[in-house]
């Protein structure tokens, strides 16, 4: 990372190439879906729900993020939560704290939004990133969702 450290910026019409131009390591595509799936998601969810951004750091574009605010879980209306939904670093940026940093960041939007708890699912299995997403504290749940593991992080 740089000295003056990342940033995300919201997609727009200026950088949404940079934005599809992330690619991760080909033994990770299993894991995640790449950033034109995460906008055409959030394109068809209902305003505010989906949360994408770039990560950036200096003029680079390191990768992507999109959080879940205050999503629909069982899509019954009877438990609604918020969390991390897509991170894809480059495969080329990976191991220099993006990924950290895109957590955080998801997490300081959940707090200031009124949040309490940070959600996010993971592909299981010795390739999947479930050492990453515990070491930063997340619990796992015992929840399935889509095959994934469920884990989450209070909030203090």
């Amino acid at each position: 990372m740089t000295t003056t450290g990342p940033r995300l910026e919201e997609i727009t019409p200026h950088n949404l190439e940079a934005a599809l131009g992330i690619r991760i390591r080909p033994d990770q595509e299993h894991a995640v879906e790449p950033v034109a799936h995460s906008l055409a998601e959030a394109y068809v969810r209902p305003p505010g729900v989906a949360w994408p951004r770039l990560i950036v750091d200096g003029d680079r574009p390191v990768g992507f993020l999109m959080a879940f605010l205050d999503i629909d879980w069982h899509g019954d209306g009877t438990v609604h939560r918020s969390g991390l939904w897509r991170l894809n670093i480059a495969a080329g940026e990976q191991g220099r704290g993006y990924g950290r940093f895109a957590v955080e960041s998801v997490a300081a939007e959940i707090r200031r939004r009124g949040g309490k708890r940070c959600y996010v699912t993971w592909h299981p299995g010795p390739d999947g990133p479930e050492g990453f997403y515990l070491g930063l504290g997340f619990q796992v749940t015992g929840e399935q969702s889509g095959g994934q593991t469920v884990g989450v992080l209070e909030l203090h």
